[in-house]
């Protein structure tokens, strides 16, 4: 009998964790029934543009909140580094540099340039006990007055034309019957043939989600990853058992430092042109497809692939209010309903949230 009640116990905490997944099935059916056209494969593009930054936010995000902290700064680093590439494409152009080399240094560079506020706030946090709030929401602020001075208060434009063509292209470009090509429209088509032509997998999703599922399986099956989770458990336990917290806590920063950058990147490459408040809006929403993915506040439980279907609720409500020709700016009140669902579940229903300990 014991063993009967236990496994429907079991049953009920699988369900229950799994309360996202039904969320996100509950949003396909309703948009399915009141819009137009919600299942046809440009609408679904939609969906994956909408889901890259907060997809790269949110990924660095997953590892800060692990350890039971927060990383507020990410929206303008985000920015930061949107700026920094297009400044660096912008001044290598003027120097006459092809456009294929100018497009590749701008982006290295400010990926590179992104990991420095990952240090600072690593090190605040790590070696000078900053709290994680007061340390990441001061860099905020210094990231946004750094990107307001680069580019003067104006957004940088003047890019390489290639830029554009980067970052709206698709891998596949599949014409149904005739043609199926990667990376750019089959050549000699007509104007029937391109209304017809079915673009696949934006790059900046593919460049994304490789990145994404390289740190997801770093979190999920390396021992860094490990001890990630064991910090965020209980630190002073971690301490005991040897492994390197500060320099783990500073690496992880660093990590969502590093995705605010690429996020930065692909705001560049997707609307040629560097702003420093490319990322003010999605903050908020990084950290919502962190906790309703599962992630706990309180640190120790999380998941990459959590924050993928966390950020697929978000771009999907997005896109659907768009859809139905509702203002975007009231999706900040759904989402903010969910972030308080999300984590009432968590203050009551820990079991479902931790695996039942």
């Amino acid at each position: 009998m014991e063993r009967v009640m236990g496994g429907q116990k079991e049953w009920l905490y699988r369900l229950g964790r799994a309360w996202v997944a039904f969320f996100l099935l509950g949003e396909i059916v309703v948009f399915s029934i009141i819009g137009t056209g919600f299942f046809s494969a440009r609408n679904f593009q939609n969906i994956l543009v909408a889901a890259t930054t907060i997809l790269l936010l949110a990924a660095g995000e997953t590892f800060v909140i692990i350890t039971g902290g927060i990383d507020l700064s990410v929206g303008f680093v985000m920015g930061l580094a949107c700026v920094v590439s297009a400044k660096i494409m912008v001044m290598l152009q003027a120097a006459s540099v092809s456009q294929g080399l100018s497009i590749l240094l701008g982006c290295a560079s400010a990926l590179l340039f992104g990991l420095l506020p990952g240090l600072v706030n690593g090190a605040l946090v790590a070696k000078l006990r900053v709290p994680p709030f007061i340390a990441t929401f001061g860099m905020y602020g210094v990231a946004y007055g750094l990107s307001e001075i680069l580019c003067n208060n104006v957004p940088i434009s003047g890019l390489p034309p290639l830029v554009g063509f980067i970052g709206n292209g698709y891998l596949l470009y599949y014409l149904p019957g005739k043609a199926l090509t990667f990376f750019s429209p089959p050549q000699g088509i007509g104007r029937a043939d391109i209304r017809a032509m079915i673009p696949l997998f934006p790059n900046v999703f593919v460049f994304s989600i490789i990145a994404v599922a390289i740190f997801g399986f770093i979190l999920a099956r390396t021992q860094f990853g490990q001890h990630i989770y064991a910090i965020g458990g209980n630190i002073d336990a971690a301490r005991r058992a040897g492994i390197p917290v500060e320099k783990h806590l500073i690496r992880v920063y660093m990590i969502s430092s590093f995705f605010a950058a690429m996020g930065g990147v692909m705001y560049t490459l997707r609307f040629v042109t560097g702003r420093a408040d490319a990322g003010a809006a999605r903050m908020l929403d990084s950290v919502v497809a962190v906790v309703i993915g599962g992630a706990s506040l309180y640190g120790g439980t999380g998941s990459m692939v959590g924050s993928i279907i966390g950020t697929l609720i978000i771009a999907m409500l997005e896109t659907g209010m768009v859809n139905l020709g509702l203002p975007t700016y009231n999706k900040y009140v759904y989402v903010g309903i969910i972030l308080v669902l999300a984590v009432l579940v968590d203050q009551f229903f820990p079991e479902f949230v931790r695996k039942g300990e």
